[in-house]
């Protein structure tokens, strides 16, 4: 059976695909490349499209002597996940273009790529796992859950799940890098990145946003929990819900981001306290272990990737909305964020938060 395995030229993707040699299948390596000529490698090393990357999966693909492609998605990915983030950020909203580019770019456009090349199934690097029970296939979290990247997965097509391979869901990070340096990989040894492809080397996407978009960076008010002007912003796309540090204002403690008002042009500071939140609004569902939310759940809820869990009740709204009450109350839940919900380690689905309910 013939599959593409997706190569970004990082240790994960490399081992992934030689996973699924040593199963037996015909492997096909594919690199997306996502960026067009005039900006690939304008923001450093971390592009999926730079030379770098290029040259390490190019290189992994003729150790293990599979056939090894470039495909330029670049168009769709400009279209798709780049006009998304920039629109986000104009509205004072935080994108997780990740979430979209796996279930659009990923796990859409390169589907159909697999399609001409006559292949069956798709397997990327990703820190998760696929599992049938009953018939039916559910999305889990990985073996490794500091490695577990199941929350930038939810958006999946359900229906495209049986035709799936996360080969390292079972693996450790070390067991992968062992692997790696015992077949003689040029990417064994190679850093992963863990910010978005448009920040800059420094963790940067204001640059990017600046310098490739038409959002404009226009200064405002800060203020306080009382409405007081507390300080001036530098334009609400360089801020996001929760940021302490680069707010260049005086207070008596240390503040946070707590709401950004595109509207008026105005960002709200407070203590940390006023940060924490316990109901959320959200929209835009995709359900994985189920048909759709007719009743209230009681489901794990987790807001943010890396934050924590919290046990909570998903009470529907209409067609596509719910009302999220958390039992313990997480940081900075943000408009634009995913909200994921599992039942033990499985993905039941995701939506987005539309508003933070004070």
């Amino acid at each position: 059976m013939r599959v593409i395995a997706a190569m970004s030229g990082g240790v994960d993707s490399s081992v992934a695909a030689l996973e699924m040699k040593k199963k037996g299948f015909d492997v096909i390596g594919i690199t997306i490349k996502t960026w067009p000529k005039d900006e690939c490698g304008a923001m450093g090393e971390k592009l999926c499209c730079s030379l770098e990357a290029i040259q390490m999966a190019r290189s992994v693909a003729e150790e293990m002597d599979i056939p090894y492609y470039v495909v330029d998605l670049s168009g769709e990915f400009t279209e798709i996940v780049k006009n998304y983030f920039a629109t986000e950020y104009l509205r004072g909203r935080t994108p997780n273009p990740c979430v979209f580019c796996n279930s659009k770019i990923k796990f859409g456009y390169l589907f159909k790529k697999a399609h001409e090349l006559g292949a069956e199934r798709i397997a990327t690097g990703h820190y998760a796992r696929v599992v049938e029970e009953g018939g039916k296939f559910l999305l889990k979290e990985a073996k490794d859950k500091s490695r577990d990247q199941s929350y930038f997965l939810y958006d999946i097509d359900r229906d495209k799940l049986p035709f799936i391979d996360f080969p390292l869901g079972e693996f450790t990070k070390d067991e992968v890098r062992k692997d790696a340096r015992n077949e003689k990989f040029m990417t064994a040894d190679r850093r992963a990145s863990q910010d978005i492809c448009f920040a800059t080397a420094d963790g940067d996407y204001r640059e990017y946003l600046e310098k490739f978009t038409d959002v404009v960076f226009s200064p405002g008010d800060i203020l306080d929990i009382h409405g007081k002007v507390v300080g001036q912003h530098k334009g609400i796309p360089a801020y996001t819900i929760g940021q302490r540090h680069g707010l260049g204002v005086s207070y008596p403690e240390p503040v946070y981001v707590l709401k950004i008002d595109a509207e008026k042009n105005t960002i709200k500071v407070g203590p940390r306290e006023y940060a924490m939140n316990s109901k959320v609004r959200v929209a835009g569902f995709n359900w994985l272990s189920i048909e759709k939310l007719t009743e209230p759940m009681e489901l794990d809820a987790q807001l943010r990737y890396n934050g924590q869990k919290s046990p909570s009740v998903i009470t529907p709204m209409g067609e596509d909305e719910a009302m999220v009450e958390l039992k313990e109350p997480r940081f900075a839940a943000t408009p634009g964020q995913a909200a994921v919900f599992y039942d033990g380690d499985t993905v039941v689905g995701g939506g987005w938060i539309e508003e933070v309910i004070k």
